[in-house]
């Protein structure tokens, strides 16, 4: 019986299409896998909670559910104070309406001088213009409301999700030494704890940077002067969530407040300027060095990863993007015949 070798383009082929299968499954179970993630890095983040919790002789269940207690009571903390300040936005709608007015009049003005189109013409227009953008997106929304509802429906699940990730986690590691019969379980255990490491050492530095960046962004806006200085500070903060352009996006609602409630405009053009000189610093050095090093994942390796994650997975595979990529890389690193791709996703310093 003769032994016929498989040529390498027919294996290059076949991993190209599982990788292809592969992807498709992601997209197509974005709904269902997106929390999954999300609750499978919160049980990681929880864990040591949980753990301390039960070295004081709780019961593993009261363990578990004081632990999300905990972090539900920070949430709606959070959420209150945020409600709060969006509340205090309200002194701003009169001006706004008014900054409105003006902007209108002005626009109506240079359209009459520049393109000799009247008031009745200009209104025309917008009507048609307005009938022809509803007509184009009513569609585009019934069907982002039916997905949105349920992916959050799905999102719901995430505190299910982590109650059962901590409660069986022995379950899960004994099943994971069966799947790797032929490593041994300290191996299995050496892997797994990496994993915990890099997710835990990953969201303890963006915490920090949030803070950080939050914090610059506070000051800026109260030596500009701006309303609601801490909220608009905190919340552009937050979504440094989203790397690379989670301040940017950030810094919209202090630029358009602005606007609106000082008689400059170069005002804005202050929180325009402060906000990238902070997004300058969190992309060039804060991030990389609080959060870099703990990830050690290259520049290129990172950017692809956003890209992929977010047309598969949008806000939440921004968001899920990087940590994820560490947890692949640290799968790659311990397996011998992967770790030429361990070492591509890698830092480009690494031995």
């Amino acid at each position: 019986m003769s032994n016929t070798k498989t040529s390498p383009s027919v294996v290059l082929a076949a991993n190209l299409l599982i990788g292809v299968i592969l992807v498709f499954i992601l997209w197509v179970l974005k709904d269902v896998l997106v929390p999954l993630a999300f609750a499978g890095i919160l049980a990681i983040l929880l864990l040591p909670v949980c753990a301390f919790l039960e070295r004081k002789k709780f019961p593993r269940v009261l363990a578990i559910t004081l632990t999300i207690l905990i972090v539900f009571g920070l949430v709606i903390l959070v959420i209150t104070l945020m409600v709060g300040q969006i509340r205090s936005l309200d002194e701003v709608w009169p001006q706004m309406l008014e900054k409105g007015e003006e902007w209108l009049k002005i626009g109506q003005t240079l359209l009459a001088e520049k393109l000799n189109m009247q008031q009745a013409e200009q209104l025309t227009k917008g009507r048609e213009y307005l009938t022809e953008l509803l007509k184009s997106s009513s569609s585009l929304i019934s069907g982002t409301l039916s997905n949105t509802t349920g992916f959050l429906a799905n999102l719901a699940l995430i505190p299910l999700y982590v109650f059962l990730m901590l409660l069986y986690r022995d379950f899960f590691q004994e099943f994971l030494f069966k799947l790797f019969k032929k490593v041994s379980q300290e191996g299995v255990n050496t892997v797994t704890n990496k994993i915990k490491d890099v997710a835990q050492n990953y969201m303890s530095g963006l915490l920090l940077v949030i803070l950080i960046i939050g914090a610059l962004n506070t000051l800026s806006l109260l030596l500009l002067g701006i309303d609601n200085a801490f909220f608009f500070g905190f919340f552009a903060a937050v979504l440094v969530l989203v790397p690379y352009i989670g301040v940017a996006i950030g810094s919209v609602l202090p630029i358009v407040l602005a606007l609106i409630t000082k008689d400059s405009a170069w005002y804005a053009v202050g929180v325009a300027l402060s906000f990238g000189v902070i997004q300058f610093l969190e992309g060039n050095f804060i991030t990389p060095y609080i959060v870099g090093s703990k990830v050690s994942i290259n520049s290129f390796a990172a950017i692809v990863a956003l890209i992929l994650f977010g047309n598969l997975w949008g806000i939440g595979g921004l968001v899920l993007a990087l940590p994820l990529t560490a947890i692949v890389k640290v799968i790659f690193d311990s397996v011998e015949k992967l770790k030429p791709w361990g070492f591509l996703l890698g830092d480009v310093e690494e031995d």
